[in-house]
Formats: structure tokens, sequence, C-alpha cells
């Protein structure tokens, strides 16, 4: 197997995106890569796209094949993958560019998500993430994820200290972290005094608990680490990729406060990369709701359970803290396109990786890693990278 790169990024502003459509969105941010990787489309040899749910959203389905059409390599018969696997399909489409690079069948691959959520009332929007999670089991008695995630808390909670002012440092936090963000879609700092104000979603989790309702494409192109520096002075290595399952319905789950899909992808990383967590320099991680983020570091290994909330209070989290999580502002702040997510998070890596994160860069960041979600965690990725 041969050693992976990322060679070029491009992210969209995220955003409530009224006048940009769904092609707009990926077109703008595989420009931005093929820009950053100084390449040009002919060098393109595969395309894997992450996207849940365009059908509902836009109604439009073959996404790979459009994709392809309107990025201009259709006539050259380019391979285009749709991949789909709810708000984890970013992450998965990065994986199988990865195994595409790594196994010598392509060589100059570019992996992609997008999403355009705002097309379609708030309503429509809910059910069709609701769709992530048991529609017979739990879609159809009404649990939509604000609730299902409010369980997870509820019974975190009970069972490990975490107050109600701690969940919503974690807001605050990636608050802080977004407002530092050219590409946030929100870039305003809150308070501890603002989530707690908040609107009532599913008790205990409020508005500002709550990630938002986002359009948003990211693209990032890969190639063996032998080319890399063919494109680009900064390559940076993919040190690790590992995915896991659990059951789709919590009611199943062997412990709902832990994601038990997260920390076998977590384990698989750390083993595949020979690394532990004590080796990040920084971690995004799928903070889809505040509590989300709280069982993520634990689940990854950064710390025991029941001490993420003490972490986050006490700013070992933060810039500048023990292990910075969520730099870019996590789903929270920068924003949720579902199928766009996981490669957003790469995209933030790479950035801090390179040295180029602006006013939320972490000082001497050489390793870090990403963690994205497929509903309540039956579908879990997770990629390590390293300073090439």
């Amino acid at each position: 197997m041969r050693d992976v790169a990322v060679i070029g990024i491009g992210c969209t502003p995220f955003g409530e995106k009224w006048g940009t459509s769904f092609r707009d969105l990926f077109l703008e941010a595989g420009a931005l890569a093929l820009e950053d990787a100084h390449l040009s489309g002919e060098k393109i040899d595969a395309l894997y796209v992450g996207n849940m749910s365009a059908g509902r959203f836009v109604e439009q389905e073959h996404i790979g094949a459009l994709i392809a059409d309107y990025s201009g390599m259709a006539s050259r018969h380019i391979p285009s993958t749709r991949v789909e696997s709810a708000c984890c399909s970013g992450s998965l489409a990065f994986r199988q560019a990865v195994i595409a690079v790594a196994s010598g069948l392509e060589d100059v691959v570019v992996a992609a998500g997008v999403e355009k959520m705002t097309d379609v009332e708030t309503s429509t929007s809910v059910d069709a993430l609701a769709a992530a999670a048991d529609r017979e089991w739990e879609g159809f008695v009404g649990a939509t994820f604000p609730g299902l995630y409010a369980m997870i808390a509820n019974d975190y909670m009970y069972r490990y200290p975490l107050s109600r002012e701690q969940l919503a440092q974690v807001a605050v936090k990636n608050h802080y972290n977004g407002a530092r963000n050219p590409i946030a879609q929100f870039k305003s700092e809150i308070t501890i005094d603002t989530v707690l104000r908040s609107s009532l979603v599913a008790d205990p989790l409020r508005l500002f608990d709550c990630s938002p309702i986002t359009d948003g494409a990211a693209a990032v192109i890969l190639a063996p680490l032998e080319r890399a520096r063919e494109f680009t002075d900064a390559p940076v290595r993919v040190l690790a990729t590992a995915q896991a399952s659990d059951t789709i319905a919590l009611h199943d789950r062997r412990d709902i406060s832990t994601l038990d899909a997260t920390v076998a992808a977590g384990q698989r990383a750390f083993e595949m990369a020979r690394l532990s967590p004590t080796d990040i320099d920084l971690v995004e991680v799928h903070d889809c709701f505040t509590i989300a983020e709280i069982c993520a570091i634990e689940d990854l290994g950064f710390c025991k359970k029941g001490d993420a909330g003490r972490l986050t209070e006490e700013g070992e989290t933060a810039l500048g803290g023990r292990i910075p999580v969520n730099t870019s502002g996590g789903l929270k702040a920068c924003g949720h396109p579902v199928g766009a997510t996981g490669i957003k998070q790469v995209c933030e890596v790479v950035q801090q990786l390179r040295g180029d994160a602006g006013r939320r860069q972490v000082d001497g960041a050489e390793i870090g890693m990403t963690h994205n979600v497929g509903g309540t965690g039956a579908s879990v990725a997770v990629h390590i990278f390293g300073r090439a």
C-alpha cells in the first residue's frame, strides 16, 4: 500500500446560501481545491462525493454523474461515485479516495462533500435528517435527532459529573473559534448565559446546543506521497483511516452514553498510525450537539469517562489548551452541511498543519485528527494526519 497525501483543499463559506445553487456549491469548492493544488482538472483520475440527501433537499439524485458532468469531467469519462452514510458521508468519501490512491488503482483523486439544505422548509429538513436514525423504531414515534441526543445527554448527566454550565461551555468555545474562521456560518462569540437562555429544544438541549441547518461544500485532492511535491510544497500525509459501525437505533446499544463505534474507529486509527491520544495536537470532532463533543473526546481517549465537562470548563479543549477541539468552530458554529462536514474537517486540519489557520492557529501543530459521525453513532470515521 502506498502512502497518501493531501495536496489541495477548498471549502465554500458555510451558511444559508440563498443565491447559490447545489451545482454552484460543489463547483466552487472543487475550483478552490484545484487552485490550491496548482492542478488542472485534466489530471484528476476519479471523484468520490459525500452527499446525504440531495433527493430530499433539492430533488436531485445521481449526484456522482451530476458532479462529473458539471465539473467538466464527463467528456473524459472520469469515474465519479456518490458516497452516503448520513452525516458521515464526507469522511467516508474521503476514506474511499484514500483507499483508491493507497491501492495504486488511481493516482490523483478528489474527495468532496456537498449539501444544500435550506431550499426546503425546516420541518422537511428535520424529517430528512431523521431518516439517518431507525425510521421504524425511532422516527415513526416522533424521535428526531435533538430528541435522541437529549436522551444521550440525560443518561450521561445522570451517570457522570456534567453540569448544565459545562455543557454550555462547549458551545461558547466553538463560537469563539468560529468567530475566527472566515468560512463559518456564525462569527459571533456567545456567553454561557446566551446558551442557557435560548429556547428549549429537547430537554436539556437548548437552541444554542444544536448545530444549524447549513448549505456548503468542501473538496480535497489526494495523491501518492511520493508524488505530492510535484503539486505543493506543503503536503499533509494521511497517517490513518478507520471506520466502524454500530446499531442504528439507540435502544439496541450497549451504552447510549458511549459511542462504541467512535471507540473502535479511534483505536483502529491510533493503531494504524502507531500513535496515542497524547500525540494529537488538535482534533475536529462531530459536535452536532454539545453533548456529542463531550462524548467524543472521552470515547477517543483524550480523557477518562466523566472528565470532559471539567476539561472543557478548565479550557483544556480551547485554543491554547492541552488538546484544542474544533478549532474551525465545529459543526456548532462553522455549520453542518451534512454531506460536506467530514471534508471540511479535513480542510481545517490541513490548514492547521500547514500553519495557515490565522487567528485560530494551534502553535506548532504537527499531528491532527478528524472524527465524523453518522446518525447517533451507527457510522463513524476517524482520520489522522501529519505534516509531511
